[in-house]
C-alpha cells in the first residue's frame, strides 16, 4: 500500500513535486490542523517568511532540540550561527562569510580533484554503497584540507562527521544520539587542537578566520569552534545531496548526459549550469521551519507568537511565478530563482563551496570509463527535510529501490 504523502515524508518521497504543486494551487498560507502548523509553498510567501524578523529559526522556548540538549552535540548546536538570531547571529555570520569569501575556489577544485581520484580507488563506485560513501566522504576530505587537517586525519574526521550529523534529525534513535555526542566530543578536541596550531600557518584559512573574529569583536572560542564544525557538517550534507541529485538527474535525463559527454572544453560551464539547475529542480534541502516570535501578518493571515511555519523551499523553486516552465530541467534557464540554500539573513554561506566540490566530483565521474549512469538505482535517506540519495545498485546483482 502506497503511503500517503505529507510534509513529514515528502522530502524522501520518490516524486513529491505533484504534491507540492497541489499545495501551491491552494491558499497562499494554509494551516494543517493535524500537524498544527502553517505551510508556505508559493515563492512569494516563502520569501516573505524567510525575510520576516518575526520568524525565527528556533522556538524561543527550545533553542536547542530536547533530544540533544545537555550533551556535547547540543552544546555545539547552541553556538551555531544558523540556529541563532540577533547579535548571536549577525557578528559570527559576518566573520564566517568574510572568511569564506576569501577562499580560493581554484584551491578547492585542486583538493577535490585529488581526493576524487584517491577515494575512487578506495571505494567501488560500481556499487551503490561505494558510491554513497564516496559522495559523503569527499566533501569532508576536501574541507578538511582547507581547514588544515593532515591527510591521515581525514578518515577519522569523515567518520565523526557521519556520526555527528545523525543527531541533527528528529528521526534519530537514542543510540544514534549517544554516538553523535561521542563524535561531537572528538570533533571538538580535534578542532580545538587545529585552532591552537593555526597560527603556525598564518596564511591558512583558520588563522584568517581567527584574525577576522578578533577584528569584529567575536571573542568566543567555543562559538568559533562550534561553527567550524557546523560549516563542515553543512558542507557534508549539502554536497552529498547536491552531487547525488545531480547524478540521479543525469540518469533520468539521458539527453543532458549526452550533451555533457560531448561538451569538450565547455564541460566546466555546462556542469556549473547543471548543478545550479539541479539545486532548483530537485532540492537537497526540501523544507525548513520558522517559529513565530511575535504577532505578525504573513500572506494576509494573522499569526501569533508560538505558531510554526513549514517553509517548502522545494515547492517555491518550482513556482512558475519565479521560474517559468518549472518542471523542466533547463541548464540555460535565465534568471533562475533558487531557495534551496536559504534566503535573506539565514542564507547558507557555504553554497559556493558545495557547488564547486560537486562540479569537480561530477567532472571526475564523467571521465571514468567504468562509471555507468544507466545502472544507478536509489532510495532516499530518511529525513524530514533533506533529500539525499542513498544508492542501491550493484552491477553484479542489480537491485531496485
Amino acid at each position: 500500500m502506497t503511503q500517503k504523502i505529507s510534509i513529514l515524508n515528502a522530502a524522501c518521497h520518490p516524486d513529491p513535486y505533484p504534491y507540492y504543486a497541489s499545495l501551491r494551487a491552494g491558499p497562499a498560507l494554509v494551516f494543517d490542523t493535524e500537524l498544527k502548523c502553517w505551510i508556505a509553498s508559493r515563492a512569494a510567501v516563502v520569501q516573505q517568511v524567510l525575510e520576516s524578523p518575526a520568524c525565527a529559526v528556533r522556538p524561543v522556548t527550545e533553542p536547542v532540540p530536547r533530544n540533544i540538549a545537555g550533551g556535547t552535540a547540543g552544546e555545539i548546536f547552541s553556538h551555531l550561527v544558523r540556529m541563532n538570531e540577533g547579535q548571536a547571529h549577525a557578528v559570527p555570520k559576518q566573520v564566517i562569510q568574510s572568511s569564506l569569501s576569501k577562499l580560493d575556489l581554484s584551491g578547492i577544485t585542486a583538493y577535490t580533484r585529488q581526493h576524487a581520484a584517491e577515494l575512487a580507488s578506495k571505494y567501488d563506485l560500481t556499487t551503490g554503497n561505494g558510491l554513497t560513501q564516496y559522495l559523503f566522504n569527499l566533501p569532508v576530505h576536501v574541507m578538511g584540507n582547507v581547514l588544515g587537517f593532515e591527510e591521515d586525519a581525514l578518515p577519522d574526521l569523515a567518520n565523526w562527521m557521519a556520526d555527528f550529523v545523525r543527531c541533527l534529525s528528529p528521526l534519530s534513535t537514542t543510540e544514534q544520539i549517544d554516538t553523535a555526542h561521542a563524535a561531537a566530543k572528538a570533533l571538538q578536541n580535534s578542532f580545538r587542537q587545529m585552532l591552537q596550531d593555526s597560527q603556525a600557518k598564518p596564511d591558512g584559512f583558520l588563522a584568517g578566520l581567527q584574525n577576522e573574529a578578533e577584528l569584529c569583536g567575536w571573542q568566543h572560542a567555543d562559538g568559533i569552534l562550534s561553527n567550524l564544525i557546523g560549516l563542515l557538517s553543512q558542507t557534508y550534507e549539502a554536497t552529498a545531496g547536491l552531487a547525488g541529485n545531480s547524478l540521479t538527474a543525469l540518469q533520468t535525463h539521458s539527453d543532458i548526459l549526452k550533451s555533457l559527454r560531448e561538451a569538450g572544453a565547455d564541460l566546466p560551464q555546462k556542469l556549473n549550469q547543471l548543478i545550479a539547475e539541479v539545486a532548483r529542480h530537485d532540492a537537497s534541502v526540501q523544507n525548513t521551519r520558522r517559529f513565530v516570535t511575535q504577532a505578525c501578518e504573513i500572506a494576509g493571515q494573522n499569526l501569533q507568537a508560538g505558531d510554526v511555519i513549514v517553509v517548502l523551499l522545494a515547492a517555491a523553486n518550482r513556482d512558475a511565478e519565479v521560474n517559468p516552465d518549472p518542471d523542466a530541467l533547463q541548464l540555460s534557464r535565465p534568471d533562475r530563482k533558487v531557495f534551496t540554500f536559504g534566503h535573506g539573513r539565514h542564507a547558507c554561506p557555504g553554497q559556493h563551496i558545495a557547488e564547486q566540490i560537486t562540479t569537480s566530483c561530477l567532472h571526475h565521474l564523467l571521465n571514468m570509463p567504468a562509471f555507468d549512469f544507466s545502472v544507478l538505482r536509489w532510495t532516499y535517506r530518511p529525513s524530514l527535510n533533506g533529500r539525499i540519495p542513498v544508492f542501491t545498485h550493484n552491477i553484479q546483482n542489480q537491485e531496485t529501490p
